[in-house]
């Protein structure tokens, strides 16, 4: 459904260069701290910039051949887009049908009302919540047969991220759907995800499917003196501590049953951006 191959952006104090692969069936994360190059990956997807080099190729054509039509197969969410302030969903019920041929009015009423979100109010008086929860049922509503979502669920509470993340699941019940999706919850895309990319400084650095990256991937909290004892050769990464060395390993068991005495906590996505934050590379 997405495919990038070294796509590449470059801007003053920063460049992109980034491969990553969405298929058919699949949900994908893309992590990573602010300013690593989530947005501008996003957006290359979407041809909303012009990039300086690779392959952008989405729904199986070239990102600057996509017609119409084709976009319309696309369902979008970005953080900083939204719809006219000034208008009552009512309201925005026949331009969405303007726009989309495959539009389904009576879903689109049934997804507001399963999120309280009022038809007769002006959106400038929404929450940052509901606008956001609106954008995601508008995006589910046109049968895309491609999710693109950055940032979707962020400043909802817990209760109305996971009705949203139903609604998403609900979606890929269908066959021939994808979704790529970024989020700063790191328990959203572990529970929602089925592999997540790692970017860093506009490369990606890690890809891993979520079941091996929440069962193999560990942290060893080690003493200077069990770092020097210690086999290496499965540590991805280590950062200096206080009490020694922490260090991220995709082998946790491995350590756990010929290093019975270590420290070992469990590897996730909060971790790895962190030790990607200040890590000293093991290899």
């Amino acid at each position: 459904m997405i495919v990038l191959e070294h796509v590449k952006k470059n801007y003053q104090e920063f460049s992109l260069d980034c491969s990553l692969e969405v298929p058919k069936g699949c949900i994908t994360g893309l992590i990573g701290r602010n300013g690593a190059g989530k947005s501008t990956t996003f957006k290359a997807v979407l041809g909303l910039i012009r990039t300086d080099g690779g392959k952008v190729q989405v729904l199986g054509k070239p990102v600057d051949e996509l017609t119409k039509a084709d976009r319309e197969q696309m369902g979008v969410v970005l953080s900083d887009s939204g719809f006219s302030e000034y208008l009552k969903i009512k309201d925005l019920i026949p331009v969405l049908r303007s726009m989309y041929h495959s539009f389904d009015e009576g879903g689109f009423r049934k997804r507001c009302e399963r999120l309280s979100i009022p038809l007769d109010k002006k959106m400038k008086d929404f929450s940052t919540g509901m606008k956001r929860k609106l954008q995601i049922i508008a995006a589910l509503s046109h049968d895309a047969r491609l999710l693109i979502l950055d940032e979707p669920t962020a400043g909802l509470d817990v209760v109305t991220r996971e009705k949203l993340l139903d609604m998403l699941r609900e979606y890929m019940e269908q066959e021939e759907r994808a979704i790529l999706i970024s989020s700063h919850i790191s328990t959203d895309l572990e529970s929602f995800c089925d592999d997540i990319y790692l970017i860093d400084e506009g490369k990606i650095v890690l890809h891993e499917d979520t079941d091996i990256l929440l069962s193999s991937y560990g942290i060893l909290k080690v003493t200077p003196e069990q770092y020097e004892k210690l086999d290496k050769s499965y540590l991805l990464s280590k950062k200096k501590e206080d009490y020694g060395y922490r260090c991220l390993t995709s082998q946790k068991r491995f350590y756990m049953e010929n290093f019975p005495d270590l420290v070992i906590e469990r590897g996730g996505i909060d971790e790895l951006i962190l030790m990607r934050e200040r890590e000293e590379m093991s290899r």
